[in-house]
């Protein structure tokens, strides 16, 4: 039975998926059903780029939800476009292969898929099943005796909050009041920050808001009373949704010492054999870490290994303990947790599993230090912390082994082999549930880095600009990967590499990153795939951090007042490990992405797996976007050749305005052009004209017209023989000949201050003057365009400007200039030419083109150009 459902409808543009995509993750979020959020994306995403994409049509996404499991539906309107069928020998497909990808990941991750076809669509789908939950009791308690209860006051007094989206308390019942000692009336509408006092606990980051935003929450924290004391609470928060959708946060709260009544029990571990819990007193004298096991939540691995090492601390009373899980080849140890070590000892670091000879040198079985400092070096990670005894037992899972746990003290002969069979029972405890919890994490983690590399190669498809490629790599990897981020680009083989991008999670640390990575030698361009460590900035951050500390100190050794400098915080800020990625494309280097994180922490292995991915598609895209700016910058200067030079000046002061714009991004010339040049003394030609078509192709014909005009008027011809020898020389392109509308004219001002034109208009809009009272009129008949027949018989007419008159010459983009039915047409420029009397040429032209940009709201499709000339008065 379907218990929920959700449509939407996507337009046939690549934009599409990313939209397909959030509305998926915010619907599937706002059921609740976060288990299976990056399957359903990554699914959604490639089925809606097949449909919107590949079939190019719009895409219909429906989402079903039921009491198992959820069904989500793409639908185009294509039919006919067939599913690849599965071969009997199938080759291997490469990665880069257009279709199919689609279905072969709903086969790897979905339930069950299918393709349903009608006579106007395709509907392709696929189910989800939600991972079953326990149902029915979900815990219990022993029967206890009455002294065994936890103590209460008599009345209990549970105290109901209700939160809105905002922190603001909506709800407050009496029980609040009688708790704090404010009525409802006093505290609706205020935020819930005004009266909770909330602990700061050194380490974490979590507040009140954030709190309120998860959508469990459970611990202390203190209100405050209406005397001002603080009253310490036990609260227990559920983040719910009214039917209108609209979330808010209820809050349970106790006083701390009845948190009995609300907190959650734990699980009950040391049964008989009869099943029953032991009484009281073996529980008291239960080992402090066996309290401990299974508490976590089963999928919580980082608090699971924290709490570990805590509880192996205690057990043993030492001053620090380190838990480290194995690598997938189980050559190597990886630091996922400590406690008592300086500034966690690089978490994330990588030792080998064999650190030294001899039984305390393995990993693989118990041992015991009773003196490091007589094997310098058995265990790398306490080197330089004090640590002087030290216990290590291995984590196996099926005589695998999966991690290494060790407690250690700065006391020497604290440990004997007792200690170490305490721990390694220990150890075996929680060995199964950490490798449960780290392959449920690496299972999130694949799931999510597919999730981020496609929302990654949408974004680099999406530009062709250079910096702007540069940006996207920087920002996908900051801090979704590593604190910083510097992209290196190598213009040509040989030549040295250059800092192209800086950036930093801190955006008050960018410069001085760029400065100090802009005096460190750049790495090598080495074509090697894969991550390797560069250590030159490390060691000048350190080096400039030294100085600084050297500059604070007097001559005599005293120190004066210090205040660390920009130095030390970058320092600290790039402290920690760097790695180098090169960037290849097309079998050469082309950049190197340069990643980092702060003092004392390093990288884990998936996420180096993950940046390597994606710098294999961001040196593509990077790529891609310089040949398309090479290919951009050819072709601009080859157009801004056939741009006519400046304009000359026209004797006797005629006004002369052109406007142009081409159609296009990256056209500077198209189809449309104009011309202005002086004849011989006193006589000036000019042109307007539209070739057939727009681009690089249309502007060749452009070329050739103006030139041609140049040539022909400068020889003494009229106007209609000009033409007639265009005619010739556009058909003897043959093939590579267009149609051309083209008006010409020559004009000669007069003593008496008017001008003299003499115009020939073949298939062009007509030309209009605007005389003085207002009145607009053509100027000129229409006659056959160029480009089309071989005998052309063409004459010129004369035209007359008075003073204040105006002569405008347009092309076809500017009067079939279009916003749904409606043109601006001939009539609808001759309005707007009205309006322009005593206006100068310039102001004349400018007014005509924001009348034609102002028609449409969308950017014009066709080349314009405007040619205002008038008569001073």
């Amino acid at each position: 039975m379907i218990t929920a459902r959700a449509a939407a409808t996507f337009e046939p543009v690549g934009r599409s998926v990313a939209t397909a995509r959030g509305f998926v993750r915010d619907t599937l979020q706002g059921w609740g059903l976060s288990e299976v959020v990056d399957d359903a994306v990554v699914l959604t995403s490639e089925l809606v780029t097949n449909a919107v994409v590949h079939a190019g049509t719009a895409a219909e996404v429906l989402c079903l939800r039921d009491e198992d499991g959820i069904r989500i539906e793409v639908v185009d309107r294509y039919p006919e476009r067939e599913l690849p069928l599965q071969e009997v020998n199938p080759q291997p497909a490469g990665p880069d292969r257009e279709g199919g990808r689609g279905l072969l990941l709903a086969s790897a991750l979905a339930t069950r898929w299918g393709v349903d076809y009608t006579a106007s669509d395709k509907r392709v789908w696929f189910r989800l099943d939600l991972p079953e939950r326990p149902v029915g009791t979900r815990t219990a308690g022993p029967a206890l005796p009455d002294t065994a209860l936890p103590v209460t006051d008599t009345h209990i007094r549970v105290a109901v909050v209700q939160v809105d989206r905002s922190g603001s308390i909506s709800a407050w019942n009496e029980d609040a009041t009688e708790l704090f000692d404010y009525t409802a009336e006093q505290v609706v509408g205020k935020p819930l920050t005004d009266f909770a006092a909330w602990p700061h606990t050194p380490g974490t980051g979590t507040g009140v808001a954030e709190a309120l935003r998860l959508s469990r929450w459970e611990g202390s924290y203190g209100m405050r009373g209406s005397d001002g004391r603080t009253i310490p609470v036990y609260a227990s928060h559920l983040r719910v949704r009214d039917s209108d959708g609209e979330p808010s946060t209820v809050c349970l709260l106790v006083r701390e010492h009845e948190r009995a009544v609300l907190q959650s029990p734990p699980r009950v571990h040391s049964h008989d054999n009869t099943g029953t819990a032991t009484d009281s007193q073996d529980q008291s004298s239960t080992d402090p870490f066996e309290v401990f096991i299974g508490s976590p939540a089963p999928d919580d691995l980082d608090g699971l290994l924290q709490r570990t090492v805590e509880r192996a601390r205690d057990m043993l009373e030492g001053d620090a303990a380190y838990l480290l899980l194995a690598t997938d080849d189980e050559t190597e140890l990886e630091v996922r947790a400590s406690t008592g070590l300086p500034s966690a000892r690089q978490r994330f670091a990588r030792v080998p599993v064999e650190t030294a000879s001899g039984r305390y040198g393995s990993a693989r079985m118990p041992s015991v230090h009773e003196d490091l400092t007589v094997v310098p070096g058995a265990v790398p990670l306490l080197d330089g912390t004090g640590m002087r005894a030290v216990v290590t037992v291995p984590l196996k899972v099926e005589g695998r082994l999966t991690g290494s746990l060790g407690v250690a003290t700065e006391a020497p002969g604290r440990y004997t082999n007792e200690e170490a069979l305490r721990l390694q029972f220990a150890a075996d405890r929680i060995a199964l549930a950490v490798e449960r919890a780290r392959l449920t994490e690496l299972e999130r983690l694949r799931r999510g880095s597919l999730s981020f590399l496609v929302e990654a190669s949408d974004l680099l498809a999406g530009t062709l600009d250079r910096d702007q490629t540069l940006a996207l790599m920087a920002q996908m990897t900051v801090p979704t990967l590593a604190t910083w981020c510097a992209v290196y680009t190598v213009a040509d083989q040989g030549s040295d590499p250059r800092l192209s991008y800086v950036l930093h999670e801190d955006e008050d640390r960018i410069d001085n990153l760029k400065a100090l990575l802009a005096k460190v030698d750049p790495p090598e361009p080495v074509p090697t795939p894969g991550a390797r460590v560069w250590a030159a900035p490390t060691e000048a951050a350190h080096s400039a951090a030294l100085r600084t500390s050297l500059r604070n100190v007097s001559l005599d050794g005293e120190a004066q007042q210090f205040s660390p400098g920009t130095s030390l915080a970058t320092a600290a800020a790039v402290g920690g490990e760097t790695v180098v990625l090169p960037l290849v494309a097309r079998n050469r280097v082309i950049g190197m992405l340069t990643l980092g994180k702060p003092a004392d922490e390093r990288f884990r292995q998936e996420i180096l797996e993950l940046a390597e991915d994606l710098s294999r598609r961001a040196a593509l895209a990077l790529d891609n976007a310089r040949l398309y700016s090479e290919r951009t910058a050819i072709s601009q200067s080859l157009q801004r050749s056939l741009l006519p030079p400046e304009l000359p000046e026209v004797e006797g002061g005629v006004e002369v305005e052109v406007i142009y714009r081409a159609a296009g991004e990256g056209n500077e010339v198209g189809g449309d052009f104009y011309d202005l040049f002086e004849i011989d003394d006193g006589t000036y030609g000019f042109a307007i004209g539209d070739v057939c078509g727009t681009g690089p192709e249309a502007a060749a014909v452009t070329g050739l017209a103006r030139h041609a005009l140049r040539l022909l008027a400068r020889e003494g011809l009229g106007g209609p023989t000009v033409l007639e020898r265009l005619n010739t020389a556009i058909l003897d392109e043959g093939a590579r000949s267009r149609f051309l509308t083209l008006l010409y004219g020559e004009m000669r001002p007069q003593e008496d201050g008017s001008a003299e034109l003499k115009v020939v208009c073949a298939g062009h809009p007509l030309p209009l003057r605007l005389r003085q009272d207002g009145s607009v009129e053509s100027a000129a008949d229409p006659q056959p365009l160029l480009g089309v027949m071989d005998d052309l018989e063409l004459y010129e007419q004369t035209v007359s400007l008075a003073p204040g008159d105006v002569l405008l010459c347009v092309t076809d983009g500017v009067t079939e200039r279009r916003e749904g039915t409606r043109m601006l047409g001939d009539d609808g420029l001759a309005d707007v030419l009205s309006t322009c009397t005593s206006l100068n040429a310039g102001a004349v032209a400018a007014r005509i083109m924001r009348a034609v940009e102002r028609f449409a709201s969308d950017a014009p499709s066709d080349d314009m150009a405007i040619l205002a000339m008038r008569v001073p008065e």
